[in-house]
């Protein structure tokens, strides 16, 4: 849990760090529950800090989400030390994800006001899609690494039970040298 934390104490600082690519201040007040460039779900899994499929590759591949251990905590017989681990790992994902879709959005909404002009510059367009690209893959990379600390926490056992409860089963054999030694 303390490389998740160093991450994204890392990544928070470095976004404060990028002036050149940070989000106008005139974007502050503005509504982001409508962006027409998005769908509704999509809005609403940004500003929820929803996962949307982001961590399949980690999830599909026994490394648990934290949102679903603590949805399973009591089938996943968790100790106390692992509830509280994976509740402050969910937390620092939620926050980021949270802080991160919004700034999404904020940039999609950029881009549908750039794309309204008659003399769309290409510059401008190259450089909000690329900032959209850039914050998503900061955003998928919260997720992924929330998923990789939860499955330090766990035991073999609880992962086995994880992906059962998730309808995934356990017929691929789980490796273990990722699990928590001390249970």
């Amino acid at each position: 849990m303390d490389n998740l934390i160093k991450v994204l104490i890392s990544s928070m600082v470095c976004s404060l760090l990028l002036p050149a690519q940070s989000i106008p201040v005139s974007y502050a007040n503005q509504r982001v529950d409508q962006v027409k460039t998005l769908s509704a779900d999509e809005i609403q899994g940004l500003l929820n800090g929803e996962g949307m499929g982001m961590a399949r590759a980690a999830e599909l591949n026994h490394y648990p989400g934290p949102r679903h251990v603590l949805e399973f905590a009591s089938q996943l017989q968790l100790s106390e030390a692992q509830r509280s681990k994976a509740q402050a790992i969910y937390d620092l994902m939620h926050h980021e994800a949270v802080r991160l879709g919004r700034a999404i959005l904020l940039k999609e909404e950029e881009l549908d006001n750039t794309s309204k002009k008659d003399d769309l510059d290409s510059n401008k367009l190259k450089t909000v899609v690329m900032e959209i690209g850039r914050l998503r893959s900061e955003l998928r990379l919260v997720h992924l690494l929330a998923h990789l600390e939860m499955k330090r926490v766990l035991s073999r056992e609880q992962i086995e039970k994880y992906d059962e409860l998730r309808g995934y089963g356990t017929h691929v054999s789980i490796d273990e040298h990722h699990y928590h030694e001390s249970h």
